[in-house]
């Protein structure tokens, strides 16, 4: 940042902007109201404990891929 700031060429300045700006608007992320509220009843689920961490997860599924 301090370096950019630094920066005295107007081109170069607006050439970093639209790498930032097209980077930005890449990430964003549109939902559709079904995915939205998907995610709302994860966040539910979350907070009552209805999920099993990763590590877990890993575990079960190794376990039953050697038992097949």
């Amino acid at each position: 940042m301090d370096r950019i700031n630094e920066l005295d060429d107007e081109s170069f300045l607006k050439a970093i902007k639209t790498i930032l700006d097209s980077k930005s608007q890449s990430q964003i992320l549109l939902l559709t109201k079904e995915e939205r509220k998907e995610i709302t009843e994860s966040k539910k689920q979350i907070e009552q404990g209805l999920f099993i961490e990763q590590t877990e997860m890993d575990k079960q599924f190794n376990k039953w891929l050697n038992a097949r």
